[in-house]
């Protein structure tokens, strides 16, 4: 499947004329828990000729190529993705951390995630997962019986807003990793670990009666999420002089 990947890379390059910059894999198989049936979702970043950016009428800034029922490939254009930065988007700093890369200009990577480093805003991150998680868990797991994949929704995200108060960093994409923290108790672990085992061999469809542990673990952490991330002074973005230079250095 890599070899494909890396070829329909190659084939969307060439049809848009584009240069791919750094090319990951987002979504359950990055996060390290996908099933036996679980699709690839590619993300990439990319730059197009100086002129491209020159023209007075807008121009694209992304690309989307739904490829077949197993993959599913996006992009997003240099301009684009400083912009993206300088809010601190959590999605482009997750593709940033990714552990499956599938190409990359290791100078232009490295250059985007000091930038990205200097302008975390570990509140606009944390009201970015906790949103997630409330949605899901109203949507989800506020029922007598539900499937136990939608944990992992809810889960994750709970995760990464305790991993940024702790360590003020920005979370690990592996789920596994978020499971290295103080504050979670041998009992609530063993719980965890045992749906995620559960998750990997398939029975992320079954339909059961809800965990009450982990449903008072993640209805504790949100409703202090939800007070504590007040408390939290918003982070200025970025001065839009260091992105412009950044982005002048990279346009050919």
């Amino acid at each position: 499947m890599k070899e494909k990947i890396k070829q329909a890379l190659q084939e969307i390059a060439k049809q848009e004329n584009i240069e791919i910059l750094y090319a990951v894999e987002s979504g359950s198989r990055a996060w390290g828990f996908p099933s036996k049936d679980s699709d690839y979702d590619v993300r990439f970043l990319y730059r197009r000729e100086k002129d491209w950016y020159l023209k007075l009428e807008k121009t694209k800034d992304h690309l989307e190529f739904p490829i077949d029922e197993q993959l599913d490939i996006c992009g997003w254009d240099l301009d684009k993705t400083l912009s993206l930065l300088q809010k601190s988007n959590p999605a482009l700093l997750e593709w940033l951390s990714s552990p499956i890369v599938y190409q990359e200009d290791t100078q232009f990577v490295a250059e985007l995630r000091r930038l990205s480093e200097k302008n975390m805003d570990e509140q606009r991150l944390i009201y970015h997962y906790l949103h997630m998680a409330e949605g899901n868990y109203r949507e989800y797991l506020k029922k007598e019986f539900v499937r136990i994949k939608k944990y992992f929704y809810v889960l994750r995200p709970v995760l990464a807003c305790m991993w940024i108060k702790e360590y003020h960093q920005r979370p690990p994409v592996a789920f596994e990793r978020l499971l290295e923290q103080p504050d979670l108790s041998v009992e609530l672990l063993k719980v965890i670990d045992e749906l995620l085992v559960r998750k990997k061999r398939g029975d992320e469809l079954d339909v059961e009666a809800a965990i009450p542990q982990l449903n008072t673990f993640l209805d504790e952490q949100l409703q202090f999420f939800a007070e504590y991330v007040k408390e939290l002074d918003k982070k200025p973005g970025i001065a839009s002089a260091e992105l412009n230079a950044f982005f002048l250095k990279w346009v050919k």
